[in-house]
């Protein structure tokens, strides 16, 4: 069975099955002014679908939290809020994405008295989906801070008898990250070898430039799935034009697959002009970086029998908002159909780095 879309003047919403459950994948282009009617609008939608939420990220400047929150009217979901290094106090918000899921029942998640997430089942599988991952104490280092977030994604997990090795996917925004991404980089490694994570699978994962409400040094997200038996697989997947990030000591796959009945679900990784050695092409070029990084994405689709068309959701950040018309550019050019993106104003991992994208695909 394809993914089903349907869209409106707001929503781009894609569905799909997996294992007797259904998936909702919402993409938003919500303003400050429409907010509230953008959220009642997705909350209308999942009612007629008898979906519950399950995670959401608002796009936009930490000034808008209170807002964001104060729109929704029963906020029992993690709201994760990017407001990127680079933007000023009056940046606007560009978006909001949602996860909903229909046809099983959700189990909350709750760091002390805060609901960070959800997990439920099916006959094959238990997944659990968390957001909003953060230390409560911003008087630790950062790096002391990483440790806590990872600490937390393991003793969060426990909550639904699951494990740190059974995370699929993750997402791990950090203030001012060029500036301590290799010390990042190092906390995780060491977490990940002392949990065994490089004997079983390395998640996929996206590593961008972004504050939270409050200033945290790191906010985290996270994907686990737990097979029951063989009917449900998490594959690794290269990628066909780049070496593995852990070449260059970033512990992350480049693409993760959750083969599953119903359909297979790919997940690729924060995906950026970085050339099979390892360094960044195309310096100080957002043009062509975006044509790199679009090709390298596009090769990974294509080796999972995937296209662009196979697209649930994706996110796009910029180094410099303004350059987020050559993305639009480049998918009229190469005739792409209308895909349910985000756009995120945020540092990528390195100072020459001036776009990166992720994506997930059905089929």
């Amino acid at each position: 069975m394809q993914n089903q879309k349907s869209s409106s003047e707001n929503l781009h919403i894609v569905q799909f099955p997996h294992d007797g459950v259904m998936a909702h994948f919402i993409t938003a282009q919500a303003s400050e002014e429409n907010m509230t009617e953008v959220f009642e609008q997705v909350a209308e939608e999942m009612k007629k679908e008898e979906a519950q939420i399950a995670f959401q990220y608002l796009f936009g400047g930490r000034q808008f939290y209170p807002q964001a929150v104060s729109s929704i009217k029963n906020l029992n979901w993690p709201l994760t809020l990017l407001h990127g290094d680079a933007c000023s106090a009056g940046c606007s918000i560009t978006g909001t994405q949602f996860i909903a899921i229909s046809g099983a029942q959700l189990n909350p998640v709750l760091d002390g008295d805060r609901m960070v997430g959800n997990w439920y089942d099916t006959a094959d599988a238990r997944y659990c989906l968390l957001g909003d991952i953060r230390s409560d104490d911003l008087s630790l280092s950062r790096e002391e801070q990483a440790r806590v977030v990872f600490e937390k994604m393991e003793s969060l997990l426990k909550q639904a008898d699951m494990e740190f090795t059974d995370i699929a996917r993750t997402w791990l925004y950090l203030n001012d990250l060029l500036e301590w991404y290799d010390e990042f980089n190092v906390v995780r490694t060491q977490f990940f070898t002392e949990r065994g994570t490089f004997d079983k699978m390395v998640p996929a994962s996206t590593g961008i430039g972004a504050g939270t409400a409050a200033g945290e040094a790191i906010v985290a997200a996270l994907l686990a799935v737990k097979p029951k038996n063989g009917n449900v697989k998490i594959i690794p997947v290269p990628s066909p034009l780049q070496c593995p990030a852990i070449d260059y000591k970033s512990s992350f796959a480049r693409a993760v697959e959750i083969d599953q009945p119903g359909s297979r679900l790919l997940t690729i990784s924060g995906t950026a002009s970085i050339e099979p050695g390892g360094k960044t092409i195309h310096l100080d070029d957002c043009e062509k970086q975006i044509e790199l990084t679009m090709q390298v994405v596009h090769e990974i689709l294509l080796s999972r029998k995937m296209d662009w068309n196979n697209t649930a959701r994706a996110i796009a950040y910029f180094k410099n908002i303004d350059d987020a018309y050559l993305l639009e550019k480049y998918c009229l050019k190469h005739n792409l159909p209308e895909l349910p993106i985000s756009i995120s104003h945020a540092d990528v991992c390195r100072h020459d780095l001036l776009f990166e994208i992720e994506l997930d695909a059905v089929k």
